[in-house]
């Protein structure tokens, strides 16, 4: 299966030039359309409202620092599965189910918002956002609107965090090749990297360190 000519993150600057995707001659077939439509065009909105796009938008891009095309379509991922009912297999007993407890808390981090900078949550300036996300983060056991903000802040990063690693884009930036089946690796252990690997263009630099500024 072929994917539609979308932007490219090859590498970004820690890995340049390295493109999962080239590795996909290695999958299996089932595997290639799995992975490879990841890169196609993202599907449609089905579960958010038209506001609720824009709240969960303006969250993805604060929780993963994607301020900028191309992004990987984490807003359109987790819109499918909560579409579709592709839960964990698990909740919060103090929360409602996901997609109920997704609309509560983006209604939520809009009223805050509201009340704390006089517009909603995709409208006001990033750095607002972020603080209003680091307040909540901070709360962490005590209550945000009636929940445990420690469990709102599991659902959000959660589902984020699930959507953006499994898109190739993702894997180029962490200089992951894909699936090992049915190809498998061999050079195993600290540095051995297989002949299709590439090496970190700065292995020492902390990635925490230079990601702070944002709400993470």
């Amino acid at each position: 299966m072929s994917a539609l000519p979308l932007p490219s993150r090859e590498g970004g600057d820690r890995y340049r030039g390295f493109s999962s995707a080239d590795q996909s001659k290695h999958w299996d077939r089932v595997t290639q359309g799995v992975v490879l439509a990841r890169l196609g065009r993202p599907a449609d909105i089905r579960f958010f409202t038209v506001r609720e796009e824009a709240i969960a938008g303006a969250l993805f891009d604060q929780l993963l620092g994607q301020h900028a095309d191309p992004r990987v379509p984490v807003l359109n991922m987790v819109d499918t599965r909560l579409a579709e009912a592709q839960t964990d297999g698990w909740r919060y007993a103090d929360l409602p189910e996901d997609g109920q407890a997704w609309r509560d808390t983006l209604a939520a981090l809009d009223e805050d918002a509201r009340e704390r900078f006089g517009n909603g949550f995709p409208e006001v300036a990033q750095d607002h956002q972020a603080s209003l996300l680091r307040r909540i983060q901070e709360l962490g056991t005590e209550t945000w609107h009636g929940m445990a903000a420690a469990r709102v802040w599991s659902l959000w990063t959660r589902y984020a965090c699930t959507a953006f690693y499994s898109h190739p884009w993702a894997w180029d930036e962490i200089g992951f090749p894909g699936p090992a089946y049915p190809r498998g690796y061999k050079n195993l252990g600290l540095d051995r990297r297989e002949p299709f690997e590439v090496r970190d263009a700065r292995p020492r630099e902390d990635p925490v360190e230079r990601g702070k500024g944002g709400a993470r």
